[in-house]
């Protein structure tokens, strides 16, 4: 069935809505998601984006059958994620971030045995696949000590093992990297390619848009439960940047070069940093508009070390989207 499906995940009008009531016992709804409409597919890497509260981890845990829709439809892989929660719970694997999800007086090894029983693996199957998955995450050496001793990039990875447990054709990876070293951030990064090339279909969140923009095929952004953009990170950057950037790097720094440069026609804003004995512009030009000339003669061509013109990032993107 999963070979024949084109989209591996599927949201369609998607709302939900918590209610809770207060001291007073006066009823209160909070609207989450809102037509929330998204299709993923099978064997891509699907990033979903937008700020905290936006509506990225109820999505998650609607498609991974923790929540149900207040109306709406998800299907994973064909199968609703109400009326055939069970069907989506044998296809997926939910990889958290942080210290969520995992026993830490036990061991690395105690926990995948439990989390194998939960799933209804053998006792032999299960013992094979945790000294395999230990193995390919780099924690074999690791696998009878405490989780409680574990540093946070050791306990990412036996997320990871976790998750693979059941060798499932879908991932849902929620911050797998939030609060992890540079290292094992990286470590983490370069797992989700591989995966990939296996054909798993993976969703991401994450709030990192580098990131976002190397790992991932397509993007949604979402703002306050409603979908604000989707296409791949080059698409969202060219139709919603509507700048090009201009860095300047000159030998002597000024105070009033930012005010100078944002002086000039086109510029739409400055950013001022320090680089070593350096001051470095960051120049956000409306679109197509070449303003090196007029730049050069503001902060003076005998002051440049270097002048960059380069397109606008993800996280500039980003931005100018959650402004509108």
């Amino acid at each position: 069935m999963v070979a024949a499906i084109s989209n591996a995940v599927e949201c369609i009008n998607l709302n939900r809505v918590y209610s809770s009531r207060n001291v007073v016992g006066r009823r209160r709804d909070f609207t989450a998601l809102r037509d929330l409409s998204l299709e993923i597919p099978t064997g891509a890497v699907f990033g979903l984006l937008g700020p905290n509260g936006a509506g990225k981890t109820t999505t998650v845990r609607i498609l991974s059958t923790l929540l149900t829709p207040t109306s709406g439809t998800a299907r994973v892989l064909g199968y609703d994620v109400v009326s055939q929660s069970k069907q989506v719970r044998r296809n997926t694997g939910f990889i958290l971030g942080g210290e969520r999800g995992l026993y830490g007086r036990i061991t690395g090894e105690q926990n995948m045995r439990f989390f194998a029983a939960l799933n209804h693996i053998n006792p032999n199957e299960a013992r094979r696949r945790t000294e395999q998955l230990l193995d390919r995450v780099g924690l074999s050496e690791h696998a009878r000590t405490p989780v409680e001793n574990y540093s946070r990039g050791m306990k990412q990875r036996l997320h990871i093992a976790r998750g693979l447990l059941t060798d499932p054709p879908v991932l849902f990876m929620d911050e797998p990297t939030i609060g992890i070293d540079p290292i094992g951030a990286q470590e983490l990064r370069n797992y989700v390619p591989e995966l990939a090339s296996e054909g798993k279909t993976i969703l991401l969140t994450t709030h990192y848009m580098a990131e976002a923009d190397m790992l991932c095929d397509t993007i949604a952004i979402i703002d306050r439960g409603e979908l604000a953009a989707s296409g791949t990170p080059g698409e969202i950057k060219r139709q919603f940047s509507q700048i090009g950037i201009v860095e300047v790097t000159v030998n002597r720094p000024r105070e009033d070069l930012v005010a100078r440069t944002s002086e000039l026609e086109a510029v739409e804003r400055v950013e001022s940093s320090g680089e070593g004995p350096f001051q470095k512009l960051t120049i956000s030009v409306s679109y197509g508009v070449d303003l090196r000339g007029r730049i050069a003669e503001t902060v003076g061509a005998d002051n440049i070390e270097s002048m960059v013109s380069r397109d606008p990032t993800l996280e500039e993107a980003y931005i100018n989207i959650l402004k509108r």
